[in-house]
């Protein structure tokens, strides 16, 4: 009987599957590296290109940081030069004041009164002065009163004092000066009613 060895060709075939196998397995593998190459590539281009992005942004935020401080700088010194105007302007129709408080002064004293002081605070007026009579400062406090540009006198001190012959009241007397800013207000109140 002949006799056949059928191992040769089975180990050929096993040979073959195993190489076939392992030329799967490096096919596999090298795919699967090159899959994994081309996805951390493209990762990479993600994170690169968003990192981009930031960096842009953070550079265009710094813009726009540095333009609101200018702005606000702007701002600032727009409400300072606003200020400075208002300050001139106040001084510019306040500055016939003076010549109204002095004529008005004038106007307002009676024969037999004499100012020695004059003190002015904002709008308060102080005075100092003596006459020949309380009923002569009584005088002074009406003159005022009905003045155009003083108004609300009021007594703080009146001394009576024997000046040899003649008695003299020493005075200290208090009144408001009107001032343009509150004409034009009293002026504005009128034409409204």
């Amino acid at each position: 009987m002949p006799r056949i060895n059928l191992l040769p060709w089975r180990e050929e075939l096993r040979q073959k599957r195993k190489k076939d196998f392992m030329l799967a397995l490096m096919g596999s593998v090298i795919i699967g590296g090159l899959m994994a190459y081309g996805s951390k590539l493209t990762v990479q281009g993600w994170t690169s290109n968003q990192n981009a992005r930031n960096t842009l942004l953070r550079t265009e935020i710094a813009a726009l940081d540095q333009q609101i401080e200018q702005i606000l700088g702007l701002e600032n010194q727009k409400e300072r030069l606003l200020a400075r105007m208002e300050i001139i302007d106040q001084l510019q129709r306040s500055r016939p004041e003076v010549v109204h408080l002095f004529d008005e002064m004038v106007e307002a004293l009676p024969e037999g009164v004499h100012l020695t002081e004059l003190k002015q605070t904002d709008n308060r007026i102080e005075l100092e002065g003596a006459a020949q009579s309380s009923t002569r400062v009584s005088a002074l406090m009406r003159n005022i009163d009905s003045s155009e540009w003083l108004r609300d006198p009021g007594l703080d001190v009146v001394e009576t004092v024997d000046d040899g012959p003649s008695r003299n009241a020493n005075f200290t007397l208090f009144a408001q000066q009107i001032s343009v800013n509150d004409e034009e207000g009293v002026d504005d109140m009128e034409a409204v009613q």
